[in-house]
C-alpha cells in the first residue's frame, strides 16, 4: 500500500472505523486527488503536488470535525447522477433512490407530480429525467434549499417548477384542486430523542428543520401532507411517502383514517419498513 493511501486510511480509522475509512479514502484518492481506481487498487502510490498536501491536509482536517465528504466535495450520487449539495440540504440517501424507483413504475409519463420538501431537488429532477413529459412541481421551506435545487435543475437539465412554502400552513388554490397524479415527499420524521443516537456527522451538519419533529408529534408532516393529498391529487392519485422505519403501521393508520386506500407498506433493501403507497378514493 502506497505510503499516501496509508496515511489518509490511518488518520480516518479511528475516527470512522475500517469501511467507512476505507470508502473515504477510495473517495479522496480518486475524486479528489485524481487518483485512477486501478492505480489505488493496486496500492499504488500518488505523487503529490505542494498544492495538492494543502489540498489533502484540508480535507482531513474537515473530515476530523466530522463534515460530510458530500458536502467537503460539494456533490452527492443520487440516481445516476452528480447533485450539488451544501450545507442547508439534506444530502441524498440510496433509500431515496428507492423511492424514485418505485414511483416511476407507478405513474404515467406525461402525469402531474408534487415533490414535497424538496431540498436539493434530488427527486423531483431525477422523475424529470426519467418521465421528460411529465409535469413536476417541487416546493420547501427553505430559500437556501431552493437555490441548491433551482442549480441542479439547470445542471442537470431537469424540467421542475419550484416554489417556497411553509407546507404546515399551505393553503392550495383553486387550480390545484384535483390538478395532481402524484405527490412524492420525504418529510422531516426523526424525533428530537433519537438525536444522541445520530452520527456526528448528520447531526451537527445536516439541516434540524430538515430532519426533525417534535417527540410528541412524530406524525406532523405525513398529517399535513396527507390532509393536503385529499385536496390536491386527482381521484385515484397516488400519495408516496419515505418513512422512519419505526412508524410504518403508525402511518398506514393515519392514511386509513384519512379515508386512502390500496395502501402499501415497503421494506429497502436493508429490510427496514422504508416507504408508504397510499391512493385517494375513486369518485364513483
Amino acid at each position: 500500500m502506497s505510503n499516501v493511501i496509508a496515511n489518509i486510511r490511518e488518520t480516518l480509522l479511528p475516527l470512522y472505523g475500517k469501511e467507512e475509512a476505507i470508502a473515504l479514502t477510495r473517495i479522496i484518492c480518486c475524486e479528489m486527488l485524481g487518483q485512477s481506481s486501478i492505480d489505488f487498487f493496486l496500492g499504488k502510490d500518488i505523487a503529490l503536488s505542494s498544492n495538492q498536501k494543502t489540498f489533502l491536509q484540508s480535507i482531513l482536517e474537515r473530515l476530523h470535525d466530522f463534515e460530510p465528504i458530500q458536502y467537503i466535495q460539494q456533490q452527492a450520487p443520487f440516481c445516476g447522477k452528480r447533485f450539488f449539495v451544501a450545507p442547508g440540504v439534506l444530502i441524498p440517501r440510496p433509500e431515496t433512490e428507492e423511492l424514485v424507483q418505485h414511483l416511476i413504475k407507478q405513474v404515467s409519463p406525461d402525469a402531474f407530480l408534487l415533490d414535497i420538501g424538496t431540498g436539493s431537488g434530488c427527486i423531483a429532477i431525477s422523475l424529470s429525467l426519467a418521465l421528460p413529459f411529465a409535469n413536476i412541481a417541487a416546493c420547501d421551506i427553505s430559500e437556501k434549499a431552493l437555490t441548491i435545487a433551482k442549480i441542479n435543475n439547470e445542471k442537470l437539465q431537469g424540467k421542475v417548477s419550484f416554489f417556497q412554502t411553509d407546507i404546515l400552513s399551505y393553503q392550495p388554490t383553486t387550480a390545484e384542486i384535483g390538478l395532481y397524479d402524484a405527490i412524492v415527499s420525504n418529510p422531516p420524521y426523526i424525533t428530537i430523542k433519537e438525536a444522541d443516537s445520530m452520527a456526528p456527522n448528520v447531526l451537527h451538519y445536516e439541516p434540524h428543520e430538515a430532519l426533525f419533529v417534535p417527540n410528541d408529534d412524530p406524525m406532523l408532516f405525513y398529517r399535513k401532507i396527507g390532509l393536503l393529498g385529499l385536496t390536491l391529487l386527482k381521484p385515484n392519485g397516488l400519495l408516496a411517502f419515505e418513512i422512519n422505519r419505526a412508524y410504518g403501521q403508525v402511518v398506514k393508520e393515519l392514511l386509513v383514517g384519512q379515508g386512502y386506500q390500496d395502501i402499501q407498506l415497503m421494506q429497502d433493501l436493508s429490510h427496514n419498513d422504508r416507504f408508504v403507497f397510499a391512493k385517494i378514493k375513486t369518485i364513483k
